[in-house]
């Protein structure tokens, strides 16, 4: 079956917002096995909506709209679906009652045109909508199934799980069902290279990959009958690509991040971590602070931008900045070993580079970022020469970070276990 997408909203045409809602709607639409060839952008205008919606209809089996569900006057989604799909709005008791409760539980007087939003396509199927007023809607029209959601993510993710996902599953035959690997320390090039073999001869499941800051995931989808048959097809492709690349793999499973990776690994090692950064900023400890329970192996973080501030607090010597400079292997490994015996870490982990636009050389250009690992004595560092702006050298740099500490890690635990042997 195909799907269509139409994210409904002047401000996605004029970048006031970034359009999120497409990227996950597809996402999503693709997991569940279905087929999405078009996606739109359109403002709040009844004309234009119009012909949209119309040409969707027409080459689509389901087409989802998102936004325009408010109670202003350019909010013309639902009314422009209504008329297109040739049904007459009428007042929904729920919905009413819902919104009236909503306004309530809120202290609000609602105004005249919150009551719009009470208004349904006739023979539509009405989504309950549990994080704001505008439910969400579903018409099955005789050309295609149209299906109207709010365009706050905060609602409409939910909305989509909890109500459309379910919907379209029994519309679909058979199952579709998808598995992630994702790795690390490789790039997509290299990755593609490696299994490039199981892409010529895809045939069910197929495999695809996808480029991240620092990682490439590995998306194996199957078709079948029901979900044992499902796993059957997907467990040798996994397995085998687990064999590939390794200890590269950090999770098979979706929700897990390369951060949350990382904290995993340092629980269940009992190793407690320290971050030193300089054109990082903080960025580092950000992502590991956004798991949860990591306060039981985080110690600390020093965001030292200035030599004097590494000088200062992680005691990097004035002889090595002086020789070297900031950005160079020999402050970085100090600037680790600083951290580690400041916080007392068995692991402590330092960035240090030149993030631009200014400050490069022909010698050290911008990108240019020195990552140093500290693992119970040993230091490791990596030089990398990252492309793109400020933000994208700042990023990778912290990506290729969380990656180099959980390698440091393994390689450890790895040495350790063959020591004793």
């Amino acid at each position: 079956m195909t799907v269509e997408i139409i994210c409904v909203g002047t401000e996605l045409l004029l970048g006031n917002i970034v359009n999120t809602n497409a990227a996950y709607l597809a996402e999503k639409c693709a997991g569940l096995g279905l087929s999405c060839f078009f996606q739109t952008v359109v403002g709040d205008n009844e004309d234009r909506l119009t012909q949209v919606l119309t040409c969707a209809m027409d080459r689509s089996d389901i087409v989802i709209l998102s936004g325009g569900l408010g109670p202003t006057e350019d909010d013309l989604t639902k009314e422009v679906a209504a008329k297109v799909c040739g049904k007459e709005l009428f007042l929904d008791e729920n919905t009413h009652e819902r919104i009236v409760e909503y306004f309530v539980a809120r202290d609000i007087t609602p105004t005249v045109n919150n009551w719009k939003q009470a208004l349904i396509p006739e023979g539509a199927i009405v989504l309950d909508n549990e994080n704001g007023t505008a439910p969400g809607v579903i018409i099955e029209a005789e050309k295609a199934k149209v299906i109207l959601l709010p365009g706050p993510p905060n609602e409409l993710i939910p909305l989509f799980e909890d109500k459309v996902a379910p919907y379209l599953e029994k519309l679909t035959p058979g199952v579709i069902r998808s598995q992630t690997i994702k790795i690390c320390g490789i790039g997509e090039s290299q990755a593609e290279t490696m299994m490039l073999d199981l892409i010529d001869s895809q045939t069910n499941p197929t495999i695809a990959t996808y480029a991240k800051t620092g990682e490439v995931h590995i998306r194996v989808t199957a078709a079948a009958e029901d979900e044992k048959a499902a796993g059957k097809l997907l467990k040798p492709v996994v397995k085998e690509l687990k064999a590939r690349f390794g200890q590269n793999v950090y999770t098979t499973e979706e929700g897990v991040t390369l951060e949350k990776a990382v904290a995993d690994l340092l629980l269940g090692s009992d190793l407690t971590i320290t971050f030193a950064e300089s054109c990082t900023g903080g960025m580092l400890s950000a992502r590991l602070v956004g798991v949860s329970g990591v306060s039981d192996c985080y110690k600390a973080g020093f965001v030292t931008y200035s030599n004097k501030a590494k000088r200062k607090f992680l005691g990097v010597k004035k002889h090595t900045l002086d020789k070297h400079g900031a950005v160079s292997e020999q402050t970085a490994e100090e600037m680790a070993k600083g951290a580690a015996l400041a916080a007392k870490a068995d692991v402590a982990v330092a960035i240090t580079g030149i993030a631009g636009p200014d400050g490069g050389t022909k010698v050290k250009p911008v990108g240019l970022v020195y990552i140093a690992c500290y693992v119970k004595g040993k230091v490791t560092v990596e030089k990398y020469q990252f492309k793109g702006n400020r933000s994208k050298v700042r990023e990778s740099a912290v990506s290729s970070a969380l990656g180099l500490t959980r390698r440091c890690i393994l390689e450890y635990f790895s040495k350790v276990t063959f020591d004793k042997k």
